[in-house]
């Protein structure tokens, strides 16, 4: 629609010769949409053999497992329909516009597009480049987002941590001289076991008690049973008391709680405080920082760890930085079928599955990326032509500016100007439009980063930019045209 008005001028001739040798409105109108709508059909068949192309880099990054349904007859339905809707209002400015041209004027060589002309080929370039600069707003916001959850304090120590499940009987049984022939081999550090794993919340329970505890709050907490040496191999930050140890025969009856519980507790000192459980009673006797063990974009809840000697289901090593991942493995793969040879060893990274809590903002980014790449391409498709068919309809002003001096600088600003002012009306609309919708969606998460206003600032100056860049071509290229050649020509 764009392209086809901006040659209007170009095709006046053409509709006033058709209609002075018979054409009547309505055969004008139908060859006009005709074009379209063939325009359209190729366009059709081009898509699907692109989209039958990008669908599994599209699924990939996605994680989708979509297919195009060559034999389902709604598809086709859908599809053609589209298409032709699409073609039909593509089409309809064009039709309807060129078609009323009057033959006598335009035969004279009188004829004029008038003011409005140009009217709604802005309309449509503003919301073009509006598209685009929402969603380089919108790409920026959601890396930021990721980025800021990633630089997130975790409260412990990922690195080189591998927790393996099933933890057997066998295992557990003999679970200190598998540690200390792990230690001697070289292949961790330091080894422990849990009853939950370290990216995830196992279990959750009530029936707590605590000094000031209001009677009707009920509450539920995360809750971790560990041995004495789960603190030293995932890296527990302790802001105040101990860890669990072997040497004091009370930490049976002792809690680890962290940051979040002791603000939600309302506990002033809570080194030496007492809670209740299932009627047993448990001494605080170290508060370590928040771990984050389920969303990183989520604030952490308050959890507690208590020392157990039963059997838990899983165990946490840490792997020796002196030995390569590889290596260490293989002796851990070892010692596990010597104490536990008919179990399947099965082990994760704990960064590894760390990350895949980003999977989900990292797919909405990609895809943010890919689509806001295709509306600038389009965008500048459009200008690129715009600008053209402005330098082709200028080049006698062109010509005979530069025979009064004009330097191809003040030619090229002559060009861009318009689409200069085109491109900061579609800053000024998409930059509350963006900052709607992604304060909205930023709202879901607890933790979040904040919009700051350089966001909007470069994605301005970044549309811009490739706008210039896409009109300069055309106008320093009209700009560089000889004059001689366009004077003299009718």
């Amino acid at each position: 629609m764009n392209l086809s008005t901006a040659r209007s001028e170009k095709r006046a001739k053409e509709v006033g010769i058709r209609k002075a040798v018979g054409s009547v409105r309505g055969q004008l109108i139908a060859q006009f949409f005709s074009e379209s709508l063939l325009v359209v059909t190729f366009a059709f068949m081009l898509s699907l053999v692109l989209v039958q192309l990008i669908l599994p880099f599209f699924n990939e990054v996605s994680g989708k497992k979509m297919l195009i349904l060559w034999s389902n007859p709604i598809f086709w339905l859908l599809s053609v329909g589209f298409s032709i809707i699409t073609g039909l209002i593509s089409g309809s400015y064009p039709a309807l516009y060129l078609s009323s041209f009057q033959p006598v004027k335009v035969l004279k060589g009188v004829f004029k597009a008038g003011r409005l002309a140009a009217v709604p080929r802005k309309v449509l370039v503003v919301v073009q480049f509006t598209v685009s600069v929402t969603l380089i707003i919108g790409t920026i916001i959601v890396f930021r987002q990721i980025q800021f959850a990633k630089n997130r304090p975790v409260g412990y120590n990922r690195d080189r941590l591998v927790v393996m499940q099933p933890l057997t009987k066998d295992i557990h049984n003999h679970f200190e001289a598998v540690r200390e022939e792990l230690k001697s081999t070289g292949a961790v550090t330091e080894m422990a076991e849990s009853s939950g794993p370290m990216t995830a919340v196992w279990s959750t329970n009530g029936g707590f008690d605590w000094k000031g505890k209001d009677p009707n709050l009920a509450c539920d907490f995360p809750t971790t049973s560990v041995s004495p040496y789960y603190g030293k191999t995932v890296g527990w930050q302790f802001k105040q008391g101990r860890d669990f140890s072997k040497e004091y025969a009370t930490d049976s009856s002792a809690f680890v709680i962290n940051e979040a519980a002791v603000k939600f507790m309302g506990l002033k000192n809570p080194i030496g405080e007492m809670i209740k459980w299932d009627n047993k009673r448990y001494k605080v006797i170290g508060v370590i920082k928040d771990m984050i063990v389920e969303s990183p974009y989520q604030a952490v809840r308050p959890s507690l760890f208590n020392m157990a000697d039963t059997h838990d289901s899983f165990i946490v090593f840490k792997l020796n930085p002196a030995k390569s991942a590889g290596e260490a493995i293989e002796k851990i793969e070892n010692v596990h079928k010597k104490y536990a040879p008919g179990t399947p060893f099965d082990y994760k990274f704990v960064d590894e599955e760390f990350s895949h809590k980003f999977g989900e903002e990292e797919r909405i980014g990609k895809l943010v990326t890919f689509f806001a790449a295709l509306a600038i391409f389009i965008s500048c498709l459009g200008l690129f032509g715009l600008a053209s068919f402005m330098a082709e309809q200028r080049t006698k002003e062109i010509g005979i500016r530069k025979v009064l001096g004009a330097t191809v600088l003040n030619l090229w600003s002559l060009l861009s100007k318009d689409f200069v002012l085109l491109v900061i009306v579609s800053f000024l609309i998409a930059s509350p439009l963006a900052y709607y919708f992604m304060h909205n969606w930023l709202q879901k998460y607890d933790y979040r980063s904040e919009i700051s206003w350089w966001i909007f600032a470069a994605s301005g100056f970044g549309a811009m930019a490739i706008a210039l860049l896409t009109v300069s071509y055309q106008a320093v290229k009209a700009a560089l045209m000889n004059p001689v050649k366009s004077l003299k020509t009718e």
